[in-house]
């Protein structure tokens, strides 16, 4: 069972709407709505702020979550999730069952010209960046990064960060990240 399935039920049977889980968490309403989607998991800091309005211990969630099959073929099925963060800017998560991974591949496309939002994740977690063409800024806290095609990066990425289109056309870079283990 995925956490948002749970989620929502338990939601359900204690009759709460998502604006009021909402209000009362400080979880925005959209990513409360992309993890009962299944869009997205959350990170554990929203589960336990959700699990206190809840009135259910945080570790309901991860109840009957078991690894699942180790190699994927993505090639035979649609495995991904691509989210459009702006008209310039999309992720494609490149597998599926996200939560019962230790890592969690990207393929992130910004238009020319294009950047995305600042992004900080939790401590302890680190992110690792592939350029598949064009170039890419990247912003790491107060250093800056040019990288072309086939070039590398690896950072803590729970310093605030955000990519930049500084090429012609589009770039591509495969995104790993690493949440920190819970």
């Amino acid at each position: 069972m995925y956490i948002g399935d749970l989620l929502h039920s338990i939601r359900k049977a204690k009759k709460i709407s998502l604006t009021e889980l909402s209000e009362r968490s400080g979880v925005q309403m959209a990513t409360l709505s992309r993890i009962e989607n299944k869009k997205m998991i959350g990170t554990l800091e929203s589960h336990i702020q959700i699990a206190k309005v809840l009135g259910i211990d945080v570790t309901e969630f991860y109840k009957g979550l078991t690894s699942q099959n180790a190699i994927m073929d993505l090639k035979n099925e649609k495995n991904t999730d691509v989210f459009t963060h702006s008209d310039n800017t999309s992720y494609e998560i490149l597998t599926k069952n996200v939560m019962n991974k230790k890592m969690m591949p990207t393929l992130v496309r910004i238009e020319e010209g294009g950047k995305t939002n600042k992004e900080q994740d939790q401590g302890g977690s680190e992110k690792f960046v592939y350029v598949l063409e064009g170039h890419v800024e990247i912003l790491v806290n107060d250093k800056t990064f040019l990288l072309h095609k086939y070039n590398t990066l690896y950072f803590d990425s729970s310093l605030p960060h955000y990519f930049r289109n500084v090429g012609k056309g589009v770039v591509k870079f495969l995104s790993v990240l690493t949440p920190v283990a819970v």
